[in-house]
């Protein structure tokens, strides 16, 4: 995913760390000459989780601050599988979408059908009316890192009208 982004010019925000697919993510970037920006909770920093080549690297009291900036300064929220902070971090998006304070596209890099149950999970709570139809159009799903610039780009616009249909 690193590497698709930084070839297509596209910057990186994430959590900052140097191990797992984080880590892996920020390597495949930088590899390509991409820019990076790590924003990392200043206990991770201390137990040395951080990813020591990034472009930047900002540190945080907590976990709520990074997740905040993590949406701010980015463009997008792309998910890739993951463990429960990807989970969360991917919910609390899509809860603010849906009350029209988050506004820049989701896509889920739905590798070998990872995010299958929670798609099923979504859908359901469509189907039984606590979420509205409209919300399904909030998030992007797509099979391959290959597949994101072009999702990004096509992605709807979603505005603060979003507000009209939040509560169900």
């Amino acid at each position: 995913m690193g590497e698709v982004l930084a070839s297509h010019g596209l910057g990186i925000v994430y959590g900052g760390g140097a191990r797992g697919s984080m880590g892996a993510l920020a390597d495949g970037a930088l590899s390509k000459g991409g820019r990076v920006v790590g924003i990392l909770p200043r206990f991770m920093a201390d137990l040395e989780w951080g990813h020591p080549g990034l472009s930047e690297l900002e540190l945080v009291e907590d976990i709520r601050v990074r997740k905040h900036l993590m949406l701010t300064r980015s463009h997008a929220a792309i998910a890739l599988p993951g463990g429960s902070g990807t989970l969360e971090e991917l919910l609390e998006a899509i809860t603010l979408k849906r009350l029209g304070l988050y506004l820049n596209p989701i896509l889920l890099v739905n590798t070998r059908g990872f995010f299958n149950p929670l798609i099923d999970v979504l859908n359901h709570a469509i189907a039984e009316h606590f979420m509205d139809e409209r919300h399904a159009l909030m998030w992007e799903v797509v099979d391959r890192a290959e597949d994101v610039p072009d999702a990004l780009n096509r992605a709807p616009a979603w505005g603060e009208e979003a507000r009209a249909f939040a509560a169900v």
